[in-house]
């Protein structure tokens, strides 16, 4: 399943799991489809990027090119594509939603 996020301001589509989960952690139920609305998004930023940043994943890695084994993509990585999406339409003034695409 694959999650398609969108606003007025733009939109991207992410793996339904980690969208899922990326919801859940900014205090919404993870139920498709849903929204939040504009006075909504600066609090669930907050508690998006609080989350984040108790992770304490380090999103450089440690690749030294030697390696056959795939980097992986930490959480903040994921979130990166939401929170801007947040912002961008916190400043707009406009809702997000979201929907299985």
């Amino acid at each position: 399943m694959l999650i398609k996020f969108y606003s007025k301001v733009g939109g991207f589509t992410m793996f339904g799991d980690v969208g899922v989960r990326l919801l859940e952690l900014m205090g919404q139920s993870g139920v498709l489809p849903g929204a939040i609305r504009a006075e909504d998004i600066p609090r669930a930023v907050a508690r998006l990027k609080g989350v984040v940043a108790e992770t304490g994943e380090d999103p450089s890695g440690s690749d030294d090119g030697d390696s056959d084994e795939p980097i992986p993509v930490t959480l903040r990585q994921r979130a990166f594509p939401l929170i801007e999406l947040l912002e961008r339409a916190a400043a707009e003034d406009c809702e997000v939603l979201w929907k299985e695409g």
